[in-house]
């Protein structure tokens, strides 16, 4: 009996189309997950150190978002911020891990069509809206280190929440079109995706059609998402690094420079993975299958464990609010 995530079922009747519209289209009912070709006999091994990477995230953005919500002190743009990146992170890794687990520890490799276009769907609109959080973070503290009188005014609430709002609509509208692209194909060769998940490649490549529009679009929002991002976050720290560098002491620079540290890390553990699975897929024809899909796994995995330990171990005001509930728990 088919095995299906409770977050890969809710969004069933989105795709609920109905096919009587199209007599030339292939839908198949179900696609069937590999998990790691090639390396079968050793996944229940594997997935102990993505359990253990899952179950990390879980706590660690759970505990930042409890930590923010409790603290008055920490009601801030700033940590607004953060807690939509734990719940991106969130979503993320829970798209993904569920399923995989499901079938390296109990063989359940079928997913069914609509479910396979919802996990595509909320992996890659999620994955635009968490790039879209580090530019609202990047713009957060170059206002709070340029312009620092304005920036309770320029940052109010309702500005937060609207420039929240806009990076989750970006999101939602820019992917929209590829679960529907996806879907107009005929599979007639396999249901059979080599991976873990529904990656969008993947499941366009089982497509006996011409598949250029929903390649072309792919690539187009990818660029279009990663390289205005990337130019807005590079211009913030531009005028951050300016204002810093014009500090009249070493120590005001670094107190100053250690407000950002923890964001960078956040971008470096975001974009880099992201570079080098991209440039694996696209241009590593001679890498081995495993290999391609660990990756995709690796670079969607770890940055929502590594995220809440970058804050609490860097952000002092989260490491000292962590420290007192743990010490008051303890006395």
């Amino acid at each position: 009996m088919q095995e299906t995530p409770f977050c890969l079922s809710v969004g069933h009747l989105l795709f609920n189309m109905s096919e009587s519209n199209s007599t030339d289209f292939t839908n198949p009912s179900t696609f069937i997950l590999l998990g790691i070709p090639g390396l079968e006999a050793s996944h229940v091994w594997i997935s102990i150190p993505f359990c253990a990477i899952y179950a990390i995230a879980l706590l660690g953005n759970f505990i930042i978002l409890f930590i923010v919500k409790t603290e008055p002190s920490l009601h801030g743009p700033m940590y607004y911020f953060l807690c939509m990146l734990a719940v991106t992170d969130l979503v993320l890794s829970t798209s993904i891990l569920p399923k995989m687990l499901s079938i390296f520890w109990f063989y359940s490799r079928e997913i069914n069509f609509s479910a396979c276009l919802t996990q595509m769907y909320f992996i890659l609109s999620f994955s635009v809206i968490e790039s879209g959080i580090l530019v609202a973070m990047a713009f957060d503290r170059y206002v709070a280190i340029c312009d620092p009188l304005r920036h309770s005014s320029t940052l109010s609430n309702p500005v937060v929440a609207k420039i929240g709002l806009a990076m989750v609509l970006r999101g939602i509208m820019l992917i929209l079109p590829h679960p529907f692209l996806v879907r107009r194909w005929p599979y007639c060769r396999t249901n059979i995706i080599p991976h873990t998940y529904c990656e969008h490649i993947a499941v366009v490549k089982l497509a006996c059609a011409d598949i250029r529009i929903s390649s072309y679009y792919s690539l187009s929002v990818a660029f279009l998402v990663i390289g205005t991002d990337v130019f807005f976050i590079a211009v913030s720290y531009t005028q951050i690094l300016r204002a810093i560098f014009s500090l009249p002491t070493k120590d005001a620079r670094l107190k100053t420079f250690g407000t950002c540290g923890s964001h960078l890390c956040v971008i470096l553990a975001f974009y880099i993975p992201h570079l080098f699975a991209a440039l694996s897929q696209r241009f590593g024809h001679n890498v081995a299958l495993h290999f391609h899909v660990l990756m995709a796994n690796i670079y969607l995995l770890v940055p929502p464990m590594l995220n809440p330990i970058i804050y609490g171990v860097k952000t002092q005001q989260i490491r000292e609010r962590l420290v007192q509930r743990f010490t008051h728990k303890g006395t």
